[in-house]
């Protein structure tokens, strides 16, 4: 097989992974959206350890996802400014290891989820106005996204990194 060309290979590598964000949020719907949300597709935030084009990727898929969201438009920029956020800091502390595995690098879609979405989600819940609707809101996100990150996504981590799929791609 002949080997694509490093722009080549990033554009493809971003469009697949936006379009497996998409799908897998589309798949669970009824989980993705919500007060508690067990987004599956969240577990691909692990991918910027492994190729910057995920930045691109998991922003795409994003706004693709949030397309079908309740709360509207307001959603799709906002959570893919969360979306962003993460993986740009996850990409930034891939190299920050304990055993072996970049387990710092998983927390970064809990705490940018958690935060922003968790303000916007206060905003349109009847009765979630202030501090404790924050924090309700907030954690309910955070707690979705650290079962999904830390689950599926550290499964995902293991996986890609025993099987080099992207050393085999170049990045």
């Amino acid at each position: 097989m002949k080997k694509m060309k490093k722009g080549t290979a990033y554009t493809v590598q971003a469009a697949l992974i936006a379009a497996i964000y998409a799908a897998l949020t589309y798949a669970v719907a009824p989980l993705s959206f919500g007060a508690t949300q067990f987004r599956i597709s969240e577990a691909l935030t692990v991918l910027p350890v492994f190729t910057p084009a995920a930045i691109p990727g998991l922003a795409i898929g994003c706004i693709i996802a949030n397309i079908g969201s309740p709360y509207g438009p307001i959603d799709i920029l906002l959570g893919t400014v969360a979306t962003v956020l993460a993986a740009l800091a996850t990409r930034l502390t891939r190299n920050i290891k304990i055993k072996n595995i970049p387990l710092l690098s998983f927390i970064f879609p809990t705490v940018f989820n958690g935060i922003i979405i968790g303000a916007e989600i206060m905003m349109f819940t009847p009765g979630q106005a202030g501090i404790v609707g924050f924090f309700t809101s907030a954690s309910g996100v955070a707690l979705g996204e650290i079962v999904v990150c830390y689950t599926l996504g550290f499964l995902l981590y293991i996986g890609l990194e025993k099987s080099k799929v992207f050393k085999k791609l170049g990045d």
